[in-house]
């Protein structure tokens, strides 16, 4: 069965562990084809959305539809068609890189012999076709994330989930693997995907989803989220000592499309910046330093979700 409508369909959808809400009645589509982002804090309830999306958990409330399947009652045929990247690496480190993916694909019913030419593929393409007969314990930490995107595609799925896929690499691994699923998104596959990093967001995900205490915030495309939430560019003050951080806001107020205030440190956000800066009288309200910079998914992040470290999701 082709689905030819959204990937995934939410209505109403909600999860409760006992009296603590994780998810709290949300609605959202995901078109077929793009890499879609859920960004939050820890506990916003983006993690056990994926679950229930993949199966792993049982869905609360509301309406969930995955590739057209109802997630209540076909969960089964769900995962069948689906691939999943978990954030724990959970390779097994006794089989070699090809025998770690010819078992996934006896998960699926394709034997040893009919997976050879498909596992084959899946080194290519996750660029590790030199390394297919050592133990994945002597992989690095990059090459087992790949491998993890390869497991992932062995029954050539129409939607692939990845939890924090990046989470722990070095930058160079981190790149590896974004490439890897640059690669998928051209291939028509659907990522959904969660991650800490705003970096890999704006990169990777045509759309984005942000959570906070289990509710939607907002959504968009990197860019328009950028555009309504922080403005065009950022100008960062460490204010000084003898500065009136109420009365400099109360100056700038009409031309500053809003501000971030913590521990001394002002952002203000506005269309022009440097222009912005020359407009304050820094005798007045004295800086230690200013920098101009660009607004970024991360000032979003940190305007709607606040700076507060949270633990646990």
């Amino acid at each position: 069965m082709t689905n030819n409508g959204p990937a995934v369909v939410a209505r109403e959808l909600a999860k409760s562990y006992g009296s603590r809400v994780a998810v709290d009645g949300i609605d959202f589509e995901v078109p077929a084809g793009i890499c879609f982002g859920f960004l939050g804090p820890n506990g916003a309830g983006k993690t056990t959305t994926m679950k229930m999306i993949y199966g792993l958990a049982r869905v609360g409330d509301g309406e969930l539809f995955v590739m057209g399947m109802d997630a209540r009652r076909e969960r089964r045929e769900i995962k069948s068609r689906i691939g999943v990247v978990s954030q724990e690496t959970n390779l097994d480190g006794d089989l070699t890189v090809r025998e770690n993916l010819t078992q996934q694909a006896s998960y699926f019913g394709i034997d040893a012999h009919a997976a050879a030419p498909r596992v084959d593929q899946l080194l290519e393409f996750s660029l590790l076709a030199e390394r297919g007969n050592d133990r994945v314990q002597s992989l690095s930490g990059g090459m087992k994330r790949r491998l993890m995107v390869a497991r992932s595609m062995v029954n050539e799925p129409e939607l692939i989930v990845l939890d924090e896929p990046t989470t722990g690499l070095d930058p160079q691994a981190r790149l590896a693997v974004w490439r890897s699923l640059e690669r998928l998104k051209r291939r028509g596959v659907t990522l959904l995907l969660t991650t800490h990093y705003m970096e890999e967001a704006s990169r990777l995900c045509d759309r984005l989803l942000i959570m906070d205490e289990g509710r939607i915030v907002t959504e968009g495309s990197p860019a328009s989220l950028v555009r309504e939430h922080a403005g065009r560019e950022a100008l960062e003050l460490e204010l000084g000592d003898d500065c009136d951080a109420a009365a400099l806001l109360a100056t700038v107020a009409e031309r500053a499309d809003g501000h971030e205030l913590h521990d001394g440190d002002l952002t203000l956000f506005a269309q022009d910046a440097e222009e912005l800066l020359r407009s304050i009288d820094h005798d007045r309200f004295p800086t230690d330093s200013a920098l101009v910079r660009r607004a970024t998914l991360e000032d979003v992040f940190l305007r709607l979700t606040g700076r507060s470290l949270r633990e646990g999701e």
